[in-house]
């Protein structure tokens, strides 16, 4: 299914997270937290200034972001989970 957001949201996929810690112990699912990292699947336009102007993002597709942890809703589409937020949400993107 494709899927554009409007204006100035996108659309995250999560990055799994290790399940196993440095020392090796196992994380059960119950007791790991949802990831705070994704990747950006789809992009809008951009923000309407009040001159009715489009402002671009400074994010786009294929970007890796960390966001807020309480930024965003949570959605299921084609049996993946995904999180969509606006790009003032978004606290970075990870490089390198």
């Amino acid at each position: 299914m494709k899927f554009r957001p409007l204006h100035d949201r996108v659309l995250i996929e999560r990055v799994e997270e290790e399940e196993k810690t440095k020392t090796g112990i196992i994380i059960p699912d119950a007791a790991r937290e949802k990831q705070q990292r994704g990747k950006i699947v789809a992009v809008g336009k951009g923000r309407i200034n009040e001159k009715g102007e489009v402002l671009k993002l400074d994010v786009k597709e294929g970007d890796v972001v960390l966001f807020e942890k309480y930024g965003g809703e949570d959605i299921k589409m084609d049996g993946k989970e995904y999180v969509i937020l606006k790009e003032e949400s978004i606290i970075g993107v990870v490089e390198g």
